[in-house]
Order: structure tokens, then C-alpha cells, then sequence
């Protein structure tokens, strides 16, 4: 049985909100760290019922310095989906499901010099089928760009992320524009091969994009008028791998926490703490490689429609767990849950990348059918633990998309938009835009704040992603008419015995 939250009717009505820092201050019995809630009235009027229990869970991690809520909030699994966990560098816990099971999932952006209404229909059509005959979709995705590599080249590339696979490749592409061009791996670190979780999945699917929320999209920039490509995707059958085998192994160290294995955590001392840190490295790693592949791709296809080329602008991941400075709480283990890293002008940690000047760019999409934004951070991110959102966030589950959408109506918004979803107009319902908080309103929160401003301005133009809709449909085609077959032939061998 759950837990009885002594305040669980009441926090909203608890949270204070502080003018000079811009956030509500949420102080209840339950809590046992500071909570800061980035929100709007509005976001914290309609936050999930539910999600103030997964704020507790947040909070009790051992050795919690601090925790932030950022405005796309939606529950998630054991903490919310949109918070950032700091935890003592030295004394505290790293915790799994801060981290998630995509682990270091993150995004993309690219611009171009050309003009965004090059981008007509027939472009946009041409442009999909160019990606999507490079770029596998969908969650079983295998044999992309890379195809199934062996397990000693797979080791090189999760031990040394992007600074290994471009100076490998010879590749055009500049690993300064990769938030981290290689998360360290300790070299005793072993890949935990097979087990409930099966990473060797990994081993094929470098390359691809994946299902869920994973997306390509062809985008207007309001600012230059020309062309923009964002994507997003994440460490695929290898990231969740590793996670399903360390929560496993967080089950059998701690019996007694299995009823709510979401909050498995381990604390210096553990076996596994240091292994695990280990492999959201190696899982962050394998996320990086995959973007800047899919990237190539995408860049390829690009080139091949519009006769120009796509510049990275960053590559940025979340779903992290990392060991930084904090001028507030010192040493400290960030987890960034559905969080995205915001370093400002003049941070350390940018010390000789070309950002110390400026702060780096952080990436924020909206749905397939609103803006996305791409920030610059301010000082004023410190609130926050260096820290804000990843993007709009969720407003409804997947099973109320499909319950509550006309899917008649739905791509007739897309048409109307000019929005090109895959080759068929078919929009996913559970990733429709209705699906999606506002994304101004969020970015509102975040520049009302002080913790960055806007630099530019995405709007779709074309959005690719798997439809798995779409695939159980065909599917069911494809069973029923061999059920067919099959009947046929039936009824044809009755006929000849008869």
C-alpha cells in the first residue's frame, strides 16, 4: 500500500511563489529537500493530481541537496518526467529513475541558408522519402546507418563517443558543436552483455530513430526565414538495456525497495555505484554517436532535395546523470530527468569550448505542430541547477490521444497548417499537437525566470516519425489477407478431394 502524504490534498495551495527568483517554493511536511517549481498559474493549476507524490519521491533520494520542477512537467516513472536531482557528490545517492530508460536521449538542430519557402510540397514529399530511405523508424529499428557492428568497434564507440567516431570517419562534422564530445568510461567498466535487458540490441541499431516521442522535423526559422532540421532520438535497445539490467540489479542488492524499483537508487559503497555511472556514460555516449549519424544522414538528403547544406548548430542531450560544480551546493550528482543542461557566459565547465563567451545553445521542440525554440542561457540559471526544460511536455497520456482524437480531423489541421507528417499526411495521434502543452508558455516561464532568452524560432514544416498507428494497421492488413490466403487455399484442397 501506498504511502500516506500528509499534504498530498493541499501542495498547490502550499507553494509559494518567489518574485525575485521566479519560481514557487513548494515547503510541505512531506518534502525532505528544497523543491523549486518552474511554473506558470496556469501549469500548476492543471499539473497532474498524481504528480505531487513523484515530487516526494524526488525530494528522498539520500543525501538530496535540491530538486527543480521545469514548466513541460508530466508524470513519469517514479519522479516526474521534467525535474533535476542534486545530490552530494561525495556522500549521495545516483538514482536510476532520474535517469530513465532512454538514457541520454537529447536533440539535434541544423540550419541552413536556405530560404524556408523553397520548401514547397513537393520538396518537403521529396525530402521525406530521401530521410526515411536512410534512417530506419520505428522502436525494433535495426541496421542503419552503421549496420551491426562488431562487439570490440561498438566498445570503441561507447568508450569514445563522438571524438572517436568522427576522427574515425574522416567526417565533416565538428565534435565542438556536441554538448560533450565524450563522456568518460572508466576503463574498468564492463558492458553488462545480455541479462533481462539484452543491450547487445545496441549492436544493430546505430542509426536509427526509434518510436515514442523520437522525431525529425523540417522547420521555417522565424528569425532568418531559411530552413532549420531538428531531431531527436536517444541511446535505443542499448540504453534501455543497461537500465533494465542495473534496475535489476538495484532489485536484488535492496530487496526491501522493490515494490517501488522506479526510485532504485545506489549509494557509495554499493558494487554498483560506480558501474552504474559507468553506463549512463557508455548509454550517453552511444545517444551522441547516434544523432550525429542520423544527422549525416539527414544532411545527406538535405543536400540531395534542396542542393545546400545543413550546418550543425549543437547536439544537446538529457536524461543524464553527471558530476558538476554548483556554487550553491559544491560537488554534486545533476540528475536531469526530461531536463536539459544550461550553462551560461562564463561558466567553468565551458572553459575552452567556443560557449565561454555566450553561454551554449540549449534545444527546446514543441509538438510536430507548434514551435520549437532554441535558447541561450542566462546567469540566472543557477536557480535552477544550471538546468531547464526539454521541451513542451505532455498534457495528455497516449491512451487519451487516441480516445479523445478524431484522426479525420487531426490531419486535416495538418494539411490546413501545411505540416507534412511522413508520407501520408497520417499524424500519430498519441504525438498530435493537442498532446502537448503550449510551447511559448513553457518558454515563457523559462526567459520570465531569467534563466535564458530566446535566440530563435522553429516552426514545422515537416515532421517525421514512426506511427506505430499506423504499423498495427498494416499489420492487421497484412495478417488478415494471409488469413485470406489461407482460407483460399483451404477451400481449393476441399474442391480437388472432392
Amino acid at each position: 500500500m501506498a504511502e500516506a502524504l500528509e499534504d498530498e490534498k493541499d501542495w498547490k495551495r502550499l507553494a509559494r511563489f518567489d518574485e525575485a527568483g521566479g519560481f514557487y517554493a513548494l515547503e510541505t511536511r512531506d518534502l525532505q529537500a528544497p523543491v523549486r517549481l518552474f511554473l506558470s498559474d496556469r501549469l500548476l493549476t492543471e499539473a497532474e493530481p498524481g504528480l505531487y507524490r513523484q515530487i516526494v519521491n524526488a525530494t528522498r533520494f539520500p543525501r538530496t541537496r535540491l530538486v527543480v520542477i521545469t514548466p513541460d512537467v508530466h508524470y513519469g516513472y517514479g519522479v516526474p518526467v521534467g525535474c533535476v536531482i542534486l545530490t552530494e557528490r561525495e556522500a549521495g545517492a545516483v538514482a536510476m529513475g532520474p535517469v530513465g530508460f532512454d538514457i541520454g536521449c537529447g536533440m539535434v538542430s541544423a540550419r541552413s541558408d536556405v530560404p524556408a519557402e523553397a520548401a514547397t510540397h513537393d520538396r518537403k514529399l521529396a525530402f521525406h522519402r530521401e530521410v526515411m530511405a536512410r534512417v530506419p523508424l520505428g522502436p525494433g529499428g535495426a541496421s542503419g546507418r552503421a549496420g551491426a557492428i562488431g562487439k570490440r568497434a561498438f566498445e570503441d564507440i561507447v568508450r569514445g563517443g563522438a571524438e572517436h567516431y568522427l576522427a574515425t570517419r574522416g567526417s565533416s562534422v565538428d565534435h565542438g558543436s556536441a554538448e560533450r564530445d565524450r563522456i568518460p568510461v572508466p576503463d574498468d567498466w564492463t558492458i553488462p552483455w545480455g541479462g533481462p535487458g539484452e543491450p547487445e540490441r545496441g549492436l544493430v541499431q546505430l542509426g536509427t530513430l526509434g518510436g515514442g516521442n523520437h522525431f525529425i522535423e523540417l522547420q521555417r526559422c522565424e528569425e532568418t526565414e531559411t530552413l532549420f532540421v531538428q531531431l531527436h532520438t536517444g541511446s535505443r535497445g542499448f540504453g534501455h538495456g543497461l537500465a533494465t539490467n542495473y534496475f535489476a540489479m538495484a532489485r536484488d542488492e535492496h530487496p526491501e525497495r522493490s515494490a517501488d524499483i522506479d526510485c532504485g537508487y545506489f549509494e557509495p559503497g554499493s558494487p554498483h555505484y560506480d558501474s552504474y555511472l559507468g553506463a549512463v556514460a557508455a548509454g550517453g555516449n552511444y545517444a551522441i554517436v547516434n544523432r550525429l549519424m542520423i544527422f549525416e544522414a539527414v544532411a545527406e538528403a538535405f543536400e540531395k532535395v534542396f542542393k545546400a547544406e545543413l550546418e550543425l548548430v549543437y547536439e544537446i542531450s538529457h536524461n543524464l546523470v553527471q558530476h558538476e560544480f554548483h556554487d550553491e551546493f559544491g560537488e554534486v550528482l545533476v540528475h536531469r530527468k526530461g531536463a536539459t543542461r544550461a550553462l551560461p557566459a562564463g561558466h567553468p565547465q565551458l572553459a575552452g569550448t567556443r560557449w565561454m563567451e555566450t553561454g551554449h545553445p540549449v534545444l527546446i521542440p514543441g509538438s510536430n505542430r507548434d514551435a520549437s525554440f532554441i535558447l541561450r542561457p542566462l546567469a540566472g540559471a543557477r536557480k535552477s541547477g544550471y538546468s531547464v526544460n526539454h521541451g513542451a511536455g505532455r498534457r495528455l497520456s497516449r491512451g487519451q490521444a487516441t480516445k479523445l482524437l478524431s484522426q479525420d480531423k487531426v490531419n486535416e489541421q495538418y494539411r490546413a497548417d501545411g505540416i507534412l507528417v511522413n508520407l501520408d499526411g497520417e499524424v500519430p495521434l498519441d504525438e498530435a499537437g493537442a498532446c502537448y502543452k503550449p510551447a511559448q508558455e513553457v518558454v515563457d516561464v523559462v526567459t520570465g525566470a531569467g534563466l535564458a532568452e530566446i535566440e530563435r524560432t522553429l516552426w514545422p514544416l515537416g515532421s517525421i516519425k514512426d506511427h506505430e498507428g499506423v504499423r498495427r494497421r498494416d499489420l492487421g492488413r497484412a495478417r488478415r489477407a494471409k488469413e485470406r490466403d489461407r482460407d483460399l487455399e483451404r477451400a481449393a484442397a476441399r474442391r480437388r478431394r472432392s
